[in-house]
């Protein structure tokens, strides 16, 4: 099979650049396009315009001009993910590590380093890794952990309500996931403003990326420590006895890729599905007029505005082809997640409604599809309703078009989500959220379809009665009555 150069010129000689007054000047090498940069502002529309010019693989460059291709159909994505006999996550494969163009120094390592984690291990350690993991994740109760989202989701809007105004990034979506996470992992002690900026802040690849990474690290360390002295029934004490016996390393850095990856994604998601409420009447309508529940959205936000925009990255095992494209051994190649979920030939309409449809690549797939997916979703679920339902009236503050936003490779996050709403007083954590606070002389859980009454009426005495005759129906409560709306019944 002949290979075929990343450069159309034909050769790989990265200090070639187009003359000034080029129409081409401004690219890398070969007239690449770049991934970084003052070009790569919109990676969205980059994308396009890579579509048009080289189809469904195409070549780019990226920081300090590594070449590198970018998967942007959907079908090919999928072939991607899913031949690992081609192609693996081992990223000591890559020819550009090798060679040390992608060596420890480069701005994206923290995503290129391999690590001793089941994201980059394939054959028998992948199965070890991994089975560890999943084992880990099958003893989730997750009725206890949707409870636990409703509980943390009661007290971060038991924070502003009164307040009448909110952001809901930094004050709900940043620090939803953060809580819930703890709690699986078993370290609900650990959750604070702290550990969520500092997450933020090793992901967004910062001067201060390196020691907040360090204090992350730390705090799982000495978790992981206390849990091998002596563990309960969380995730990690799990983790730590499944038969496939993990180091403490082991343990530690799968707790951090749990930690980093199900956070960044569920922060992400949690924000896209609250803009898209706020900003597009049509969906909200569909929403509350029960055309839509949450679950529904959350999959729709999943297609169009995915938590992970790429994945870096794949490598190839050998000589193969990709959409057309001669992929050498030893190249590198983006799984393009935002680019092929709007592939025109799956989405020719992308206004379609894509409820129900799950084949988008939010979430991988192949060996390495994410395995705390159903994770991700409930927060989103749980945590989205919870809002609207505490918040029924939450408007956006401001214009669509004065959202900002920050961007980089592999993600795509609202800064700031600024609403306002009539103010409300705080609830009981443990309740099941209302418009109004549930009167505290009934337990919290307690279902009732009775209209709400001054005093109890006297028990009625038991006498026969015909068989054939129906009970009256009770009228619902004004709580059944909204939910009955809210659901679309």
């Amino acid at each position: 099979m002949t290979s075929e150069s990343h450069f159309p010129a034909g050769t790989d000689d990265r200090t070639l650049a187009p003359p000034p007054g080029c129409p081409a000047h401004g690219l890398g090498p070969g007239g690449l396009h770049r991934l970084y940069g003052p070009e790569a502002d919109d990676l969205g529309d980059l994308y396009e315009k890579l579509r048009q010019e080289h189809g469904a693989v195409a070549p780019v460059l990226l920081h300090n001009d590594v070449p590198i291709w970018v998967v942007l159909g959907h079908a090919e994505n999928l072939h991607l993910v899913s031949t690992p006999t081609h192609f693996s996550r081992d990223s000591r494969l890559w020819k550009a590590v090798q060679d040390g163009t992608a060596g420890p120094d480069h701005p994206l390592a923290p995503h290129i380093a391999w690590q001793p984690i089941c994201s980059h291990a394939e054959g028998d350690e992948h199965l070890r890794l991994r089975g560890a993991v999943m084992g880990a994740m099958s003893t989730i109760n997750h009725r206890t952990i949707r409870r636990h989202i409703n509980r943390a989701t009661q007290l971060l809007v038991n924070r502003f309500c009164e307040k009448g105004r909110a952001d809901l990034v930094s004050q709900f979506a940043e620090h939803l996931p953060m809580a819930v996470l703890c709690e699986i992992l078993g370290m609900p002690d650990e959750y604070d403003d702290r550990l969520v900026q500092a997450t933020r802040d090793l992901l967004r690849g910062t001067e201060t990326a390196i020691a907040s990474n360090e204090y992350v690290m730390n705090i799982l360390i000495r978790h992981t420590a206390r849990r091998r002295a002596e563990t309960t029934g969380d995730f990690t004490s799990v983790l730590i006895n499944h038969p496939a016996q993990l180091t403490d390393d082991e343990v530690s850095q799968h707790l951090r890729l749990v930690l980093l990856a199900a956070y960044e994604a569920t922060a992400n998601l949690l924000a896209n599905v609250l803009r898209v409420v706020l900003t597009d009447p049509r969906f909200r309508a569909q929403l509350n007029g029960g055309q839509m529940t949450v679950p529904q959205a959350v999959e729709q936000s999943l297609w169009d505005e995915p938590p992970f925009s790429a994945v870096l990255g794949y490598f190839a095992k050998q000589d193969t082809e990709v959409g057309g494209r001669q992929i050498r051994r030893g190249d590198g190649l983006i799984l393009g997640i935002a680019p092929g979920n709007i592939d025109p030939k799956v989405r020719p309409d992308l206004k379609a409604n894509m409820m129900g449809n799950r084949a988008h690549l939010a979430f991988g797939g192949g060996p390495h599809e994410c395995p705390g997916q159903d994770i991700g979703r409930a927060i989103a679920d749980v945590g989205v309703e919870a809002l609207l339902i505490r918040l029924p009236d939450v408007e956006l503050e401001g214009d669509e078009d004065e959202l900002r936003w920050r961007s980089s490779m592999s993600s795509r996050h609202l800064v700031e989500l600024p609403v306002y709403f009539a103010p409300q007083a705080p609830q009981d954590v443990e309740d099941v959220p209302s418009i109004n606070p549930l009167p505290r002389q009934r337990p919290s859980l307690e279902v009732t379809t009775d209209e709400p009454a001054a005093a109890p009426a006297p028990a009625p005495v038991a006498s026969p009665a015909p068989p054939a005759a129906p009970e009256p129906v009770r009228g619902l409560g004004a709580w059944q009555r909204f939910l009955r709306w809210w659901r679309g019944y």
